[in-house]
């Protein structure tokens, strides 16, 4: 720590330009062995005993390749601090869990999510892509890229697959703006005292509304995701009221910011690269997919995951011991220059592109990788082919160390 004149665990290092926290995670992949840093204080848990910051491509790998060494379940994955037991009523999803519990979870819900299910959208993507820009040509230039193009398609895909009714919508949008904003000023307000509160009722408030439709379901199954969930029977084992809630919050936060930031990015890099964006326009269909997978390497939705040390292990070099944290900082992972050559070059021909803007290999691979890439696809090219000549302005991005988000930009055709 005494040769770096940054902290990661400072909330402020996450306003920083963005120049600035490329420079930082360039000087720490440099370092020969992990950084570690304290971490920061927090109102509703206690300080813990501080992280490493695995920021090179090899070592984000290794961990994720390795759940039984690097656990996702003591103390939770998508916090630094422990996670309170409060919380993880509303927030202990299977993001949160080990196995076996997590397989048993991931394997009752990840029927929904296999290619043959996400295809049966497919229409639905299409359509409601082509409704979004409909009203983007009918508002005009000028409008929130971000409320009124990116985030509608994610938002209303996740509801309409799970049996969630539209007047619902900016309910969800809201909520799930303050569960991963909580340090931004716009959604959780002034007082930083109230952030535990705010995003416990968020929270309780998105798993009331889902278990009270999955109350109807179950005596009233649909055939929507909702009815699906309730009703499983694997080998006998059934999701529980709290078990769907807290998986209805996962999905409504990770599948829907996730994307719409990812989508927001997108236009913003083929802004800033007229270069790229003719190559694409040239042959849409064929560079599309690389493309799609070059802006979720550059953009990295999610920063970081963390784990928790079972034992005494040895990964690339580092010792690491029993009851340790490691943070893994999949945005500094996308750009290793050790695997991706000119890292902060927007290349969509880039070929092989193995980032983990999805997560590491392993059990806590995306499971919605596919649906996501799907969203981005049909979005992006919905928006090229009707409005070609649409440019994305400055990026308001939010104030956050674990979600490399944009609340607002400004567009232009």
């Amino acid at each position: 720590m005494s040769a770096l004149d940054f902290d990661l665990s400072d909330q402020d290092f996450w306003a920083r330009p963005m120049a600035e926290r490329e420079a930082a995670f360039d000087k720490l992949r440099t370092l020969d062995t992990p950084a570690f840093f304290e971490e920061m204080e927090v109102s509703f848990a206690p300080k813990g005993i501080g992280y490493h910051a695995l920021v090179r491509h090899a070592d984000i790998l290794e961990a994720s390749r390795n759940p039984e060494v690097f656990s996702s379940g003591r103390g939770g994955a998508t916090n630094i601090p422990d996670m309170p037991p409060e919380f993880a009523e509303y927030f202990g999803s299977m993001i949160n869990m080990d196995d076996p519990r997590h397989a048993r979870l991931r394997r009752i819900v990840s029927r929904a999510f296999t290619p043959k299910m996400i295809k049966q959208f497919e229409a639905d993507v299409e359509t409601a892509a082509a409704r979004i820009v409909d009203d983007l040509l009918v508002t005009g230039p000028g409008c929130d890229f971000v409320t009124e193009v990116a985030a509608r398609l994610p938002l209303k895909i996740i509801c309409d697959m799970m049996g969630i009714p539209e007047k619902d919508y900016q309910f969800i949008f809201e909520r799930s703006n303050q569960i991963l904003g909580g340090f931004d000023p716009e959604y959780a307000g002034d007082d930083v005292t109230k952030i535990a509160e705010r995003l416990l009722n968020a929270g309780m408030e998105l798993q009331q509304l889902v278990q009270d439709l999955a109350a109807h379901r179950a005596d009233h199954p649909t055939s929507d995701l909702i009815s699906a969930l309730v009703n499983a029977n694997i080998d006998g084992e059934r999701l529980t009221l709290q078990e769907l809630g807290s998986f209805f919050i996962l999905l409504v936060v990770a599948g829907n910011e996730t994307t719409r930031n990812a989508i927001s990015y997108g236009m913003r890099l083929l802004s800033n690269h007229p270069d790229q964006r003719a190559l694409l326009l040239a042959d849409m269909e064929a560079r599309l997919p690389g493309a799609v997978e070059e802006i979720v390497r550059l953009a990295s939705p999610v920063n970081f995951m963390r784990r928790k040390v079972t034992r005494d292990h040895e990964m690339n070099g580092n010792l690491y011991r029993e009851g340790e944290k490691v943070v893994l900082f999949y945005w500094a992972a996308n750009r290793d220059e050790r695997v991706f050559a000119d890292p902060y070059a927007f290349d969509i021909t880039r070929d092989p592109n193995p980032h983990v803007g999805y997560g590491g290999p392993g059990p806590h691979f995306c499971l919605g990788a596919h649906l996501a890439r799907r969203e981005i696809t049909v979005m992006l090219r919905e928006l090229l082919s009707r409005v070609p000549q649409l440019e994305a302005g400055h990026p308001d991005r939010l104030y956050s160390s674990f979600i490399n988000g944009i609340k607002h930009m400004e567009c232009t055709f």
